[in-house]
This record gives structure tokens, sequence and C-alpha cells, in this order.
């Protein structure tokens, strides 16, 4: 089972996930910027981040044979900061390096006009730089967020072909279905979705233009979802071809949009700027 998991922040990650996620299947992978947990209270920081993105993950992955791309953008939840916004203004610089294969994570946290900007913007920098968008669906008021996104997209220049709506569950995928956009599932262990009601959700709409991601970031989560799903697919009667759609062809599609897309690995470097992830003897 070959895996490509669209959307997992392997920042808030161990080196033996990536050994466990390439024993289960993954060989590539998108890693969307996204807020830390601890309020950041400059652009700096983003810019350190987005630069750890670019170059020391990729560094991290490609020792364990995964390939790895990701997305840049201003939070939702930190577009509500005055002190980090000037971060739209310097994305420009950011969204041409090669290893970027969309605008993301952008959306709504708690529905503001500041979120309602930092969209419209962000959808536009999307258009402007030929890129696809990955949007996160509000995790409160979720099927009223997900109208009201679907709303903008419809607004802006970027075409709904060309958009991830993810976070989706029961009560919104139809919806995500209906407006043209690809739909994305996280699979977690209490919250979000799990593996049985995701086979449940691809019984009832089709594998076409789905997307199952675990996210995997600081709170209790497990980088192994993917392959979680593509078991309990096989289980439930789904052929290897379906899984294979779901689990690979999909995300491929999705950012292959991009024109950026590289799966062949990396061969692993020793040193990322002079620092290597041995500690102690060799």
């Amino acid at each position: 089972m070959r895996i490509f998991d669209p959307h997992i922040h392997m920042t808030s990650r161990t080196t033996d996930d990536y050994q466990a996620m390439y024993d289960a299947g993954v060989r590539a992978l998108v890693e969307p910027s996204f807020w830390l947990g601890q309020p950041r209270t400059s652009p700096a920081s983003f810019f350190d981040y987005f630069d750890a993105l670019l170059g020391w993950e990729p560094f991290r992955a490609a020792q364990y044979g995964i390939a790895h791309h990701c997305t840049l953008a201003l939070n939702p939840k930190e577009a509500n900061d005055p002190r980090c916004t000037p971060v739209l203004d310097a994305l420009p610089r950011y969204l041409v390096k090669d290893s970027v294969v969309a605008v993301g994570e952008i959306g709504y946290d708690s529905m503001t006009p500041a979120e309602d900007h930092a969209l419209a913007a962000q959808l536009q920098l999307a258009a402007d730089h030929g890129l696809p968008a990955l949007v996160h669906t509000p995790h409160r008021d979720k099927l009223a967020g997900l109208r009201r996104t679907i709303d903008v997209v419809r607004e802006s220049g970027l075409a709904p072909e060309r958009v991830l709506l993810d976070h989706l569950n029961e009560t919104t995928v139809k919806d995500a279905r209906d407006s043209g956009c690809w739909a994305g599932f996280s699979i977690y262990p209490d919250t979000k979705m799990d593996e049985d009601r995701m086979v449940a959700v691809l019984r009832l709409h089709g594998t076409e233009k789905v997307l199952v991601n675990s996210a995997a970031d600081w709170g209790r989560s497990d980088p192994l979802k993917t392959r979680r799903v593509g078991d309990a697919m096989l289980a439930a009667g789904f052929t290897e071809d379906d899984v294979d759609q779901v689990l690979w062809r999909n995300p491929v599609a999705f950012y292959g949009q991009s024109g950026r897309l590289q799966l062949d690995t990396a061969a692993p470097q020793p040193l990322h700027e002079g620092n290597s992830i041995l500690r102690g003897g060799e």
C-alpha cells in the first residue's frame, strides 16, 4: 500500500514517527503551516517557521525515504492578531519556492472580519501564483463556516477544483462535494473523524476527489491513521485500487496542480546548514 499523507504536521512529531510512517507505506506528505499552540508575537517567528518547513523538515523526511512538501500561509487563528498580519505582505517571496505546493492552511477559526480579509487575500495569492489552496474549515459552527467559505471561494479568482476543503465530517461533506471543491478528512483517535466513519462516508459519497489525512499535530493524534483507513477500506470490501485512489492518486492529482510535486525522494544528506539529526556518537 502506497500512501501520500496530504496534511500532516511533522514539526510536532519525532523521527520515530517518520520511521513508522515509512514502514506503514508513507512515501510522500504535505506539511501545512499552522498555529503552533503558543501565540506568535511577530512576523519574524513565522518566517523562521516557514524556513524550517522549506529546509529542516524536508531534510528530516529524506532520512527516512519520504518526499516532503509544504503549504504556507497566515493561519486563520492568528489572522486576528494585528502583530501577525504583515505576514500577508511577505508571503509572495515564499510562495515561489519549489517545495510549496499550495497556499494553506487558510480559512476560518471564529469567522471574524479579519479572517474574511485574510481568506480572500490568500485565495488571490494562490490564483496569482498558480497554486491550489488548502482551506481549514472551522471546528465550531462547522456547517455555517463551510458555507461561508464556499461563498468566498466563489467570489475569488480561484477555481473550485483548485481548492481543498479540509477537516470535513458527515454534516459538511455534501455541501463541500456540491461546491466542486476537493473534500478532505482528518482522522483522529478522539476528535474529528475516525476510520470507520470515514469508510461510511466513502460508501455514501464515493472515492472521487476525496483526500484522507492524519494531521497529527501536538494534541492526541496518530500519524498512521492514513494506513488505518486503508486497512479499514479493504476490510469493508473496497478494492486495492479504491485504496490507492484515496491514499495516493487523489493527493497527487490535487497537489500536482501546483506543477511542483516531486515524488522521487531526494538522497538523504548528512547535514542541513551544518546540523545533523544524530546525537551523541556515531
